[in-house]
């Protein structure tokens, strides 16, 4: 399948600084993918650098996934949800990705990874935390969860979005993300043979930014 060409955007994937944040894209009526592209493209190239090790590969697999929707836009405005669907979309070129090379997520085996568990599993006994500050079981215990229990726990302690922020992109409430959370902490509690969590708030929403002043 060609990538779409060149055009406003610049090559399909390629991220250019803005000089103010991108706004939440219309309703989906007016929605294009221009900016649909330009409202979530850096996070997908963080989300994707998490998975495949680095930028080059995650722009490239960013890259396919904007050239598929593009290709198939009216269909992706037909979905119950667009944002949803294309992270769907995204997700699928991303396993596509690591299945080929026949490897895990890059991000599993990394300290911001280790440390974002840690955050949801706090226990008073550090010796508790032996199989993953090593990384014994983590692996196994992370891909025994479902796909968007997974990726909520990426986007909210490792790439610290916001709840809000979170749901904007997955296309889901923000009761369900925090669902998402608790369910998987008590499952990789589980997993790991660990105490069952306590019921901790989640990390706290970047606070706003202050009012400009005249």
């Amino acid at each position: 399948m060609g990538h779409p060409p060149t055009g406003a955007l610049g090559a399909v994937g390629t991220c250019v600084p803005h000089l103010r944040p991108p706004q939440r894209p219309a309703l989906r009526g007016n929605l294009t993918f221009s900016a649909f592209h330009e409202h979530h493209c850096r996070l997908w190239l963080r989300y994707t650098h998490t998975q495949v090790g680095n930028r080059a590969a995650a722009q490239s697999v960013v890259d396919d996934a904007c050239a598929d929707l593009l290709e198939n836009w009216d269909h992706v405005l037909e979905q119950e949800s667009v944002p949803g669907y294309a992270w769907t979309v995204l997700r699928e070129h991303v396993h596509s990705w690591l299945d080929k090379r026949g490897i895990q997520p890059a991000l599993v085996g990394t300290a911001s990874f280790q440390a974002a568990i840690r955050k949801l599993l706090v226990h008073e006994t550090r010796d508790e935390f032996a199989a993953i500050e090593s990384g014994l079981g983590l692996y196994s215990a992370i891909s025994g969860l479902p796909d968007r229990q997974y990726d909520v726990i990426v986007l909210r302690y490792v790439l610290q979005l916001s709840a809000a922020e979170t749901a904007d992109q997955l296309g889901i409430e923000e009761a369900t993300v925090r669902s998402h959370v608790r369910h998987a902490r008590r499952a990789l509690a589980k997993e790991l043979c660990l105490p069952e969590p306590p019921e901790l708030p989640a990390p706290p929403d970047p606070p706003d930014p202050p009012d400009s002043k005249e």
